[in-house]
């Protein structure tokens, strides 16, 4: 029987409620909790992204391999621009070209508009990867909804992009990241 005494297990302030007073919930966390908590979300989604990525054929890409592929787009781009792109230099976006060409993902051709330029292409199985990464991450977000709620996340990406630049297509985290 439900009681408007303030420890009767139903009320916001009983003790073990996570909203009672000197809960973790019911205090501001400490302003580092935040970006470590969305670096978090952040890297969970990845790792499960991947684990998914493995069992479905592409055991050898990685998170930055990612970000390379996007980079690179369904146009291809020169080493250069690919660098440009990530906000690394030519050789460090060559040294990955290098290992996304060794597993079959990308290839150099020579581009039609400019004999002395290659340009870097997705090969079919990395266009594949793309694809199955855009299905992956709407499984995983269907995955979030169903634990936090729709509405909920719905809000959680609505406070996001209030925060966050509109370009959501930053692929220079690499260099951002890496410090180059």
């Amino acid at each position: 029987m439900p009681t408007d005494s303030p420890d009767a297990p139903d009320s916001p302030d009983a003790p073990g409620s996570p909203d009672a007073p000197g809960s973790p919930e019911s205090q501001d966390s400490p302003g580092f909790e935040l970006p470590l908590r969305l670096f978090l979300g952040f890297r969970v989604l990845l790792d499960e992204l991947h684990a998914e990525l493995s069992r479905q054929g592409h055991p050898d890409v990685r998170p930055m391999h990612g970000f390379v592929m996007q980079a690179i787009g369904v146009q291809g781009v020169t080493a250069v621009e690919l660098g440009r792109r990530l906000g690394v230099s030519k050789q460090a976006a060559g040294k990955t070209v290098d290992t996304l060409e060794r597993l079959g993902y990308v290839e150099r051709a020579g581009d039609p508009g400019d004999a002395r330029r290659k340009i870097v292409r997705l090969t079919g199985r990395g266009l594949d990867s793309l694809a199955r990464s855009a299905r992956i991450f709407d499984d995983l977000r269907a995955g979030w909804a169903r634990t936090l709620g729709e509405d909920r996340l719905r809000a959680l990406e609505a406070d996001l992009r209030a925060v966050t630049p509109r370009d959501v297509f930053r692929l220079d985290v690499p260099g951002w990241f890496g410090g180059y």
